[in-house]
């Protein structure tokens, strides 16, 4: 049980191992949302699926774990930190060798939603842990860590999952987590104590319902906005109409929340501290401008300048590998001069090394003029994730710990797919005007009965973000030509579109670290002092 004699001690005996057993789960869980991306083809060739029904595997998981967090962070105030990662850990191990063993692509589908259930359990209480374990003077450090599971999981599925697929086969990028879960699930038993505040067992199940719907609802737009061409979905069901009916429900839950008399699912007291609340702000700004960087990146080492899935895993090694580094140090200068600091000066390095790099990419530049932005980029991540989440999480009274990591997990969670959604709409849009001017520049090349048709060509391989596919029953030569002035187009297109990208979210990013100056610089609020907001 916890110790809570001294506030300037941690609350249970050996604080770094049980945080970094906790983090082993948070880890797998975090690998798997990126380590089924780079199987796609395998899973089409090996299921029999279709492109849509491999595209619902990978996003079911994010669906279902982001449209639950706020209900899982709050029940594990109720029932226990320890106790929800353990049921957590006890789905995810179990769904991923139900994934493993799928036959159909329903039964993968099936196996990946249990899969996010798992996540979405395990995942806010290794935030309310940090919150319950570590006094405030080592929070920094304990964050450091959590921080740098954080940055280095992306980066390390695709690097994985590539080498797990080439040489076992796509069923054990999800075998493989059998074996950690079960062996973490030992080590909660054995050296993890229970982690909760002694509350009375009520659940919100209105609330519960209002949050998790409209948070589906929202959630869905922005994943299958693109799909659908942000239009109709089916009759008079759109894009637009689902994505308003989650904004309805969220506030309907909030108005809930106001007006019920037993526990609120999401206390608003919280949001009475402005370290939260404008945290909260900062989060969502901060991955709106964050998510596209990768995603933009990978997009160009593979599709414009020929990588392999692998070999651009590995171009983008460093940065996870100086994110890991930067995230623990950083950790331990937010302890010694606060956090504010440390992230105001990570978000600057971060819109830094986005210039950098839109202003060294080229259309055949390679990776190597990437790096020196990749560089500071990884450096700057592990300056902010860490004091991102210390300075969010500071004056949170660790009774509502579960509560304020649900809310800060679906804030940023909702931030990076709104990124996503604008970054792909932006990216298509700048493409598509780029790649008609490029390609009747080299149309001209070819011959005339091809210039029409590598024109509307090229400018219809944009939207797929590749270069166009050369026509079937074309002469060797002209093979050949259409196939490298393809490339060349969709290069330079690219570039072009990418720097337009890069350049925006590095602007979206200095109003993030703008808005870190509303922080207050040393945020402890008295404990009880969410309990007194909320009752008012």
């Amino acid at each position: 049980m916890l110790d809570n004699n001294s506030a300037d001690r941690p609350a249970v005996q050996r604080p770094w191992l049980v945080l970094g057993i906790l983090c082993t789960g948070f880890f797998m869980s975090l690998l798997d949302a990126t380590i089924v991306n780079i199987a796609v083809p395998t899973l089409i060739d090996g299921l029999g699926a279709s492109y849509d029904q491999v595209l619902w595997v990978i996003d079911a998981y994010l669906l279902v774990f982001s449209a639950l967090l706020i209900t899982t962070g709050r029940i594990g105030d109720t029932f226990g930190y320890r106790r929800l990662f353990l049921i957590g850990i006890a789905a995810f191990t179990a769904a991923s060798a139900l994934c493993g063993l799928a036959s159909t692509p329903g039964q993968l589908l099936g196996a990946r939603v249990l899969q996010g259930l798992g996540g979405a359990l395990l995942f806010p209480q290794v935030i309310s842990s940090i919150l319950t374990i570590f006094p405030p003077r080592m929070r920094g450090r304990a964050f450091g860590v959590f921080g740098a599971i954080a940055g280095l999981a992306p980066i390390l599925g695709p690097v994985f999952g590539g080498f797990i697929v080439d040489h076992l086969g796509w069923r054990w990028i999800f075998f493989v987590n059998v074996p950690i879960g079960v062996a973490t699930a030992v080590l909660v038993l054995v050296f993890v104590p229970e982690l909760r505040v002694a509350r009375p067992h009520k659940i919100d199940l209105v609330g519960v319902v209002l949050a998790t719907a409209g948070l589906s609802g929202i959630v869905f737009g922005l994943i299958e906005g693109e799909r659908y061409d942000w239009g109709t979905i089916s009759g008079p069901i759109g894009i637009p109409s689902v994505i308003a009916a989650g904004v309805v429900l969220l506030a309907l839950f909030v108005g809930w929340q106001h007006v019920q008399r037993g526990e609120p699912l999401m206390p608003l007291g919280l949001f009475a501290g402005r370290n939260f609340a404008v945290g909260n702000w900062i989060g969502f700004v901060f991955q709106l401008g964050m998510i596209g960087i990768a995603f933009v990146l990978v997009l160009d080492l593979q599709m414009a300048q020929g990588y392999s899935p692998l070999e651009a895993g590995f171009v983008l090694l460093p940065n996870a590998v100086l994110t890991a580094i930067g995230s623990a140090y950083a950790g331990r200068l937010a302890d010694e001069i606060g956090g504010k600091r440390v992230l105001v000066a990570g978000m600057i390095m971060l819109a830094l090394g986005l210039v950098v790099i839109a202003a060294m990419a080229g259309p055949d530049s390679g990776a190597w003029p990437l790096l020196p932005g990749l560089l500071i980029i990884g450096i700057a991540s592990g300056a902010t994730f860490a004091p991102l989440q210390q300075v969010t999480m500071d004056g949170v009274d660790p009774r509502f710990a579960g509560a304020a990591s649900g809310v800060a997990g679906t804030t940023r969670q909702v931030g990076g797919m709104l990124g996503t959604a604008l970054v792909g709409a932006v990216l298509a849009s700048c493409l598509n005007s780029a790649l008609r001017g490029e390609a009747e520049l080299r149309a001209d090349q070819l011959p005339a009965g091809l210039r029409a048709q590598f024109v509307e060509s090229a400018v219809a391989g944009g939207g797929k973000f590749s270069p166009p596919p050369v026509p079937a029953g074309l002469s060797p030569e002209d093979a050949a030509l259409f196939a490298r002035l393809g490339h060349e187009t969709f290069a330079v297109g690219f570039v072009s579109a990418m720097q337009v990208v890069l350049l925006a979210s590095a602007a979206v990013l200095v109003v993030a670290a703008l808005f870190c100056f509303a922080l207050k610089g040393n945020d402890r609020a008295p404990r009880g002092e969410v309990a007194k907001a909320d009752a008012s």
